[in-house]
This record gives C-alpha cells, structure tokens and sequence, in this order.
C-alpha cells in the first residue's frame, strides 16, 4: 500500500475512534427503563449501567415477603441493564456499518 494510501487508512480510523468515542459520550446520557411484578418495581438505569431511579408501588412492600420485592427489584435492575446492552450494540452497528468488529475494537 502507498503511503497516500496508509495516510488516507490512518485519517478514516481516527475519524471512525472520534465517532465512537462521541457515541459513548452520547449512550451514557441516555436512560433506559425497565419494570417488574407487573410495574410494581419501575428502574431507570443510565449508558453507564447506573442505577439512577427505583420506585417502589407501596402495594408491593409486604413485610412478609421481602423476598419477592427483593427478587423484583433485582429482575427490573437486569432486564435495564440488558437494555442498555442492546442499546449500546445496535448504535454501534449502525456506526460500524453492520460490520463484526471485535468487542474493545474501538
């Protein structure tokens, strides 16, 4: 390849790392929501897998059984955070062009 070539490689790939790295800026923005029990447990996670908000319907607070508000919470703090995994990949295949770039490529 001549160095025009090379040169021109170069230009491409840096500019494709500083739109990803403005998309990662972008993602972590963003919110995700998720609920569970049938909207008794309502989370608000953000890009950066932070849980930002929980909400708890007074209906579902039992003291005799803790655990299944427990085990409500943790599957809306899952199903959230899986969002945002979702999230994340399809605007990067939209960036990427639809191409299978391996994980930490950018």
């Amino acid at each position: 390849m001549a160095n025009g070539g090379m040169a021109k490689m170069m230009k491409q790939l840096q500019k494709a790392q500083a739109e990803m790295s403005r998309m990662q800026a972008e993602l972590e923005e963003r919110t995700v929501e998720s609920t569970s029990g049938g909207g008794a447990v309502r989370v608000v996670v953000d890009g950066k897998k932070t849980l930002v908000s929980l909400q708890i319907d007074p209906e579902a607070i039992d003291p005799e059984n803790k655990e299944m508000l427990e085990d409500m919470i943790i599957a809306a703090v899952n199903e959230a955070f899986q969002r945002v995994d979702e999230m994340v990949a399809s605007e990067m295949r939209k960036l990427t062009g639809g191409l299978n770039l391996p994980p930490g490529m950018f």
